[in-house]
Parts: structure tokens; sequence; C-alpha cells
């Protein structure tokens, strides 16, 4: 982990970290007052920010059709993926700005084809039925039988192949699948290079009416991604040691049939799901979805120093191992950040949290009020100042959030304590965060590399969760 050079600030030592410019201006964290804006408000805003990054995709993705409609004006507006097939030589040989189709005997050469970025390899093959097929037991793919007695609806299931007993789970969809009078189901497993997006997003284009995801955190995560918006309901089939946002979702652990049977007679419930853009060091910039939370610094840095064969055996506690590796040489570091709509704010931290749930194993409450369904994001500082500073940490999360929040006198006791800024929460619709140096990055317990500025923002309701009938909602 690269850190800043930053250390406490005390009258009788040396200062190490000379007082940066941006202190004169910028106070060193808001305070609660500040912004203590309305959840309404908050949520205004993040549904706002989600239209305009809507609007943006859709107005890359119909490039080709506004080029015909507007004619040369709009094309240089839009870059479509029509410009880029055709080049911009086809185009000026072509003479006619108003059509803007390339001629395809003129863009490849006779034996060539044309494809664009996002094309996949097809599903099926000449002399083939038509038909989706799926991967049988030997990992084969074979066409769908039974179409025709149970044409509709059908499902795709989404597997980490190491965290679910294979064999059993795709038995127990496929029976109640049948059960339901649903077509069999597709089956897609994750791979190293496939956390689960592609093959979810292939999904889709087949047009599936539903899919079941099954994994660790950072399946769902990268599954959750490409459901976003979809309208598609998503199931979470709850496997491995994690299962945060499950666990955040109240939803059964230990009772996957109770999770499938939900896919087919269940209720529906809209969550919120955030995207974090990440900068890198070179500049490049690239966004990923988180359904937990996102964070940069020390958090970070213990994911990327957790053993990776350890957190296979025993799941989130290998992170304690982690921490033994990146806590002693933590340091703090310098970052400006802001909140949409209030001003910028300097200060020096360890770790910074972007979330969309509060609620971590063994009952740990890391932010009480946090809530997948209120259309909000919240962000916690971490800013211990030495060793004292962690044991506050601690002990605000361990007993003033996870057991003295539980009862109305330990909230009583909560508002006589002396305030301290060893954890600061704000709230807001979208946050960017800049750091002097470039820190490590996680979302959902998986490290994304290093980054020096992060702008995360919450989409209200941007998926659509999949619960058992019944399933109390009002707590989440």
């Amino acid at each position: 982990m690269t850190a800043g050079t930053g250390r406490d600030e005390d009258a009788t030592r040396p200062e190490e970290d000379p007082p940066h410019p941006a202190d004169k201006i910028y106070a060193d964290g808001p305070e609660t007052g500040e912004i203590a804006v309305s959840e309404d408000e908050i949520r205004a805003e993040a549904e706002r920010l989600a239209d305009e990054k809507g609007d943006a995709v859709s107005a890359e993705a119909s490039g080709g059709a506004s080029h015909e409609a507007d004619g040369e004006a709009s094309s240089e507006a839009s870059g479509g993926a029509s410009g880029e097939a055709s080049g911009d030589s086809s185009s000026e040989e072509s003479g006619d700005s108003s059509s803007g189709a390339p001629d395809p005997s003129e863009a490849a050469e006779p034996d060539d084809v044309i494809r664009q970025p996002e094309d996949i390899a097809p599903d099926t093959e000449e002399d083939e039925s038509g038909e989706a097929r799926r991967v049988g037991a030997e990992g084969e793919t074979a066409p769908i039988e039974g179409g025709e007695e149970r044409p509709h609806p059908k499902l795709a299931l989404v597997y980490n192949p190491i965290k679910v007993d294979a064999d059993a789970l795709r038995g127990q969809v496929e029976r109640l699948a049948a059960e339901a009078g649903w077509q069999e189901p597709l089956f897609y497993e994750t791979t190293v290079d496939d956390l689960g997006d592609d093959v979810t997003r292939q999904a889709l284009e087949v047009g599936v009416d539903a899919v079941l995801v099954a994994g660790g955190d950072g399946t769902v995560r990268a599954v959750s991604e490409a459901m976003s918006g979809s309208g598609v309901p998503l199931t979470i089939v709850p496997s491995g040691t994690g299962n945060l946002l499950a666990r955040n979702l109240l939803l059964p652990l230990d009772d996957p049939e109770a999770m499938i049977r939900a896919t087919f007679d269940g209720d529906k419930v809209g969550v919120d799901i955030g995207f974090a853009a990440i900068r890198r060091p070179t500049g490049e910039t690239e966004e990923h979805a988180f359904v937990v939370m996102g964070g940069m610094g020390l958090d970070a840095a213990m994911i990327a120093n957790t053993n990776p064969q350890l957190k296979k055996s025993v799941g989130w506690v290998a992170y304690v191992d982690g921490a033994a590796r990146s806590l002693p040489g933590a340091k703090p570091f310098r970052i400006m950040y802001q909140i949409g709509g209030h001003r910028l704010h300097s200060t020096r931290v360890q770790s910074v949290l972007f979330a969309n749930c509060g609620s971590l194993p063994a009952g740990l409450e890391l932010i009480p009020e946090a809530s997948v369904t209120d259309g909000t994001m919240d962000v916690v500082l971490f800013q211990p100042k030495g060793p004292l500073g962690w044991i506050l940490v601690w002990r605000r999360v361990a007993w003033d959030n996870s057991f003295l929040r539980k009862f109305r006198a330990g909230r009583q006791v909560l508002a006589l304590r002396t305030k301290d800024n060893a954890v600061r929460y704000v709230r807001g619709a979208e946050v960017e965060v800049g750091a002097t140096e470039a820190q490590y990055i996680q979302l959902d317990g998986d490290e994304f590399g290093e980054a020096v500025n992060v702008r995360a923002r919450v989409v209200p309701g941007g998926l659509e969760i999949a619960v058992p009938k019944g399933h109390d909602v009002t707590a989440l």
C-alpha cells in the first residue's frame, strides 16, 4: 500500500507533514449538521444522477440511428459505433453524409466479417435448432429439450463452481423449475476471467425472465453489475461465508431451496446499487458496481494483503491475516473529498468507505442507519489518532453500533458520551475522493488495484431482488 507521509499532529514533535494549502481554505471534515439533508433530497439527487448516466449510455448506444436522422453534425457529436466501424475515409469516399451506413463490401475484405466490440460468440452453430444451450454435467454444451412443452418463462443460473456443489445445485434448480412449469434452465459457470458479469449479459440477451446467482460476494457483485437497470429479477442463493448482501436483506442463509422457490412465487423488492468510477495513476478511468461497500485506503490494503488461499479456506475471517500485514505500516494519507451538493473538504484518513449496506458478519454494525432501499449512500471516514484511536474505532463498531444502540439505556449512554472523530459518518447521493498518492481500492471485498480518485454514486432501486413470499422488508 502506498500512503502519504502524514503523522499525528503534535505540538511537541516536529511536523513531518507540513500544513497543506487546502487547510487554509477548507475545514477538516464537515460537521453532521452541515450536511443534514433529508433522505428525500438525497434520493432525488441520486435519481437525477442515475438518469443522467442512463441518458449518456443511451445516446452512445444509439449513435448509428441518430447519425441517420441528424446527418454529419450529429455523427460528430455521438461518435457512435457506426462511425468507428466505417472509419473517416469510408465516410468521405461515400460522399453521402446523410446515410452514415457503411457499405459492407467496402468496409471489409470479401472473406472478413464486420464485428463490433460488444460481439460475442453465437450460442448455436449451423444446422442446430437455434435453441439456447446449457452446460452439461461434464461442462459440454447441449441444446435444451422440452422447450415446446414449457416454452415460457425461462431462467439462468450463474454460479461459482468453487463455492457451490454444482451438481446438487443444478439438479435442485432443474427440479423446482420443472415443478413451476418453467422452461429448462440455462447454466453458466464463472471463471477467473469472467466473474459473472459477461455470462449474465449473455443470459439477458437470450431473454431470460429471471437470474439466480450462487457464489461469494464477488460473484454477486459482478452479476448485479450486469443486472442493474435490466428490470429482470435477481435471486441470491447464499453460498460461501460472506453473503453480505443476503445478510443485509435478512434472507435465509441456510435454506437454498426457499430462495430458489422465491424465483417462481416470491415477492420482488427494489434495492439500491452503487457504482464507483476509478481513476488510475495513469489517468485511465473505469467504472464498476458494488452492492455492499467499497473503500479506499487501509481496508483495501488489508484485502490486497490477504492470502488468497486462506480466504478460500476460512472466508472473511482471513482478513485478520491481511490486517496483521497492513496495520504495522499503516499511515494516514491526505484526501480531498466532496459530498454531492456540498463544499470541498481536506483531511487525513486511514480509510474511506462508501457504503450501500451497513451490516458485517459476526453481528457487527459498521453503519447502523444504512439501508439498502433508502436511495442514499453512506460515507465513513476512519481518522484514528494513534493506537488509542484504533481502540475508539473498535469500540464504535463492535460496542456502540452493534450492542448499545439496540437498547434504550444504551442509546442514552451514547447521547451523554463525549464526541470523538475516530469514525465520522456522512451521507449523500454521490461522493468524490481524491488522494495525493495512489491508494488501494476494494469493492465488495475484492481488490481493484490502485487509484488516485474515486467518484461513487448510488442508483436508487437499480436492482430487483426476489425474496421469499411474505418476507418482511420493513426493516431493510
